[in-house]
């Protein structure tokens, strides 16, 4: 294949790809939200033995367009209210293609001066959004579970280092323990990250949790004790069902007192602090050493793209800087805080979103998708058999029937029937369904065409 060739195939694919990308945004007002193909029957349509063979590229692309269809979850649509995910905007989606064309490995300031510098400049406008301190490391990584993983890595290595023990030398083998101190109703992300690190079970602290899932104040002390291991302790900004927040202005104060790392989980409570309405939510939280979030939730880029912010970058540097004596470091490299070497620019979309949407336009999206989360929840509430569970603070919203049989069949039905997406929880020991506002693509229709859908379901 000569050069020619090669560049006529690739744009013939890209035409293909962007004619199959608008037919696909344009059929999710009408077709069911939830696929309507298993996963056996994808691998049916899409399997077999590898072909001696190969397709002419586009042609490649249109098979994959016209198989796919069955097997994909209207995510980007109106509709969705599963689990917490946002769709895309479309300066977002637009400049996540740029990214693929460009295709740069972004590990390196030096190596890719373009793409690190409309990650670092989305950081700083995200820092200056939150309210968190200029000058905080934002390393973009895969979603909030790395994001929790790599501040966590961080808090390790300085809780250790501040208890005489050098990690990175030392390692783990005799070092001081460290315990983690958690809230009953943390997102298991926590634990995933903790054990990841070494820890176990035995050494994290159950602190209590209110009805809404707020780790008590009152209770924290207490579970602190007169330890004087070293101690991290782990919030969280958004309960992920009833989108609850702790009390940072009285546990961070607290967790000082006792020489703890506070790291935040905020995978879609931190936005929370862009908006005038909402920011009481997040009040106090700027104290913390780390906080994470994710993007492809609240602010609407594709997958994927979680941030790990850290206040110091030398904890970040301390316990994420890669070596190879072929590398150029520039001091503070996206390699250096993130657990990756060689990446993808994910932070370009949220450098593309920012920029289309502006800070007004931010504080609009945030508001509008916490109205539209009490627009449910009153219309919910007017259904016949259904009970909310929980007042709502932000954008969660979490329901049920009278029976654990008839909630789960309720939560079944629906995606039988297509029109939305609401998924299963179990709270407080019993079925629930929770309902997530985070797509900026939900309309005040979109609401109402829901409420009807399960109006019915839970009528027949």
């Amino acid at each position: 294949m000569d050069d020619g060739e090669g560049a006529d195939d690739r744009s013939r694919a890209l035409e293909a790809a962007h004619a199959a990308a608008l037919d696909w945004l344009r059929s999710l007002d009408d077709r069911p939200v939830w696929p309507r193909a298993t996963l056996d029957e994808m691998l049916d349509t899409f399997g077999g033995p590898l072909a001696e063979e190969g397709l002419d590229p586009a042609d490649v692309v249109g098979e994959l367009a016209a198989g796919a269809g069955p097997g994909l979850v209207g995510i980007p649509g109106g509709r969705f209210f599963g689990f917490v995910i946002g769709a895309t905007l479309p300066a977002a989606l637009a400049a996540d293609w740029l990214v693929s064309a460009w295709d740069q490995n972004s590990g390196s300031a030096m190596l890719t001066p373009t793409t690190v510098a409309l990650e670092r400049i989305a950081g700083q406008w995200m820092l200056d959004l939150f309210g968190l301190p200029e000058g905080s490391s934002v390393g973009f990584v895969t979603g909030g579970q790395i994001a929790n993983l790599a501040c966590l890595m961080a808090a390790r290595s300085a809780v250790l280092a501040r208890a005489g023990w050098d990690h990175g030398e030392q390692g783990l083998r005799g070092a001081p323990r460290v315990r983690v101190v958690v809230g009953a109703d943390r997102h298991g992300s926590i634990d995933r990250a903790v054990r990841f690190l070494g820890i176990g079970r035995a050494d994290i602290i159950v602190v209590p949790a209110d009805d809404d899932g707020r780790m008590l104040p009152e209770a924290l002390e207490p579970a602190l004790g007169e330890s004087e291991e070293p101690l991290i302790v782990c919030l969280q900004a958004g309960e992920v069902h009833t989108g609850a927040f702790d009390d940072f202005g009285a546990l961070i104060p607290i967790a000082r007192e006792h020489g703890a790392w506070v790291h935040v989980d905020g995978a879609f409570g931190l936005w929370a602090a862009t908006s005038p309405r909402l920011s009481h939510l997040t009040a106090g939280m700027e104290a913390a050493d780390s906080w994470a979030t994710d993007a492809h939730k609240t602010l609407n880029v594709p997958y994927d793209c979680g941030m790990a912010i850290v206040r110091d970058p030398a904890d970040s540097i301390a316990a994420l800087r890669t070596g190879g004596d072929y590398l150029v470091y520039t001091g503070l490299d996206p390699w250096d805080v993130t657990p990756e070497l060689s990446r993808r620019a994910r932070g370009v979309p949220a450098w593309a979103a920012l920029r289309s949407l502006g800070r007004t336009g931010v504080v609009e999206l945030i508001e509008r998708l916490h109205a539209n989360a009490r627009a449910m929840a009153e219309g919910l509430a007017a259904i016949d058999g259904i009970e909310l569970l929980h007042e709502v603070d932000y954008t969660q919203v979490m329901f049920r029937m009278p029976t654990d049989e008839q909630t789960t069949a309720l939560g079944a039905a629906i995606l039988a029937e297509g029109t939305a997406v609401v998924t299963g929880a179990q709270w407080r020991g019993r079925a629930a369904l929770r309902c997530a506002m985070s797509s900026w693509a939900t309309t005040p229709a979109d609401i109402d065409r829901t409420l009807a859908a399960i109006r019915s379901l839970a009528a027949g």
